[in-house]
């Protein structure tokens, strides 16, 4: 494989919400507590709610300040958000003029009561935009890292190892550039980091339909993909199947669908895996 070269993963940290305080700190191993693990992927457009086509033109302001739904629309999120464990979010806004200052991320977690949240900003234009991927976990990862992805400036992978720290289950969330050759590059990047992992699960909003990731970089990693697809785009008429959740073949599949919700140009997918026992307990 060739890509061009990117910076390397630098270890991070989770934010650890706990009694009403957040404060940033090492996750210590610990074993994932049951065997089936409920994930959803979303990219939620920053809170902005675009609902209609024309609605990019005519609501385009929303992405300079922010609107009077603006927090309620987190709000609904974090209710659909809430029913699970580890929370893979693409386009939110880490405290910016569009977000009237307020870290989605942040609030989302506090909202939905999940006590590890990661963020991590790939285009900050100041006050005008904080472009991030988010996590969102109910159990600690035994490490973390940002990887910043090869191509044009403002894409990123966040990896998070849970679990048996010899054998981890490796959640990657990320969210891809628009044009095929960037992507490709960008694969190329993420499968030279997990390539060597028995236990994958890949989520994001990837820009491509299923058929393009069976003949992309990501195929050589033998994913588990869908036989029919799963439209996510656009919310109010899906007929593009774009955002992903993808798992190792090691990882049963006990459900994935998408979800009947409009509060996004996208809607979120769901995934309930069945764990091996390997992976649940720390060696």
């Amino acid at each position: 494989m060739s890509h061009e070269p990117a910076s390397k993963g630098v270890p991070s940290r989770f934010f650890q919400r706990r009694y009403g305080e957040s404060g940033r700190r090492h996750a210590a191993p610990c074993a994932l507590p049951g065997e089936t693990l409920r994930l959803l992927s979303f990219n939620i457009q920053a809170g902005i709610g675009t609902r209609k086509f024309h609605q990019y033109v005519t609501h385009s302001w929303r992405h300079i300040v922010p609107h009077r739904n603006s927090l309620s629309n987190l709000d609904r999120i974090a209710d659909v958000v809430r029913d699970y464990d580890i929370v893979a979010l693409q386009e939110v806004d880490s405290g910016s003029l569009r977000s009237g200052f307020v870290n989605q991320l942040r609030h989302i977690a506090e909202r939905a009561e999940f006590p590890w949240w990661h963020q991590q900003v790939n285009r900050n234009l100041g006050t005008l935009g904080q472009f991030s991927n988010g996590v969102l976990s109910r159990f600690a990862p035994h490490t973390i890292e940002d990887h910043r992805l090869p191509g044009p400036p403002g894409r990123g992978a966040v990896i998070a190892r849970y679990g048996n720290p010899a054998q981890p289950l490796v959640i990657v969330g990320l969210h891809l550039a628009l044009g095929e050759r960037a992507r490709n590059r960008q694969l190329d990047y993420v499968c030279d980091l997990v390539g060597k992992y028995e236990h994958v699960v890949i989520m994001g909003d990837l820009n491509m339909p299923i058929d393009r990731i069976r003949h992309s970089p990501l195929g050589q990693l033998g994913l588990q993909d869908v036989t029919e697809p799963l439209f996510t785009y656009p919310s109010w008429r899906p007929d593009r199947h774009i955002d992903h959740i993808l798992a190792s073949p090691s990882l049963s599949i006990e459900r994935i669908e998408v979800l009947d919700c409009t509060l996004s140009d996208h809607r979120p997918v769901v995934m309930e895996l069945r764990l091996p026992a390997v992976v649940r307990g720390i060696a």
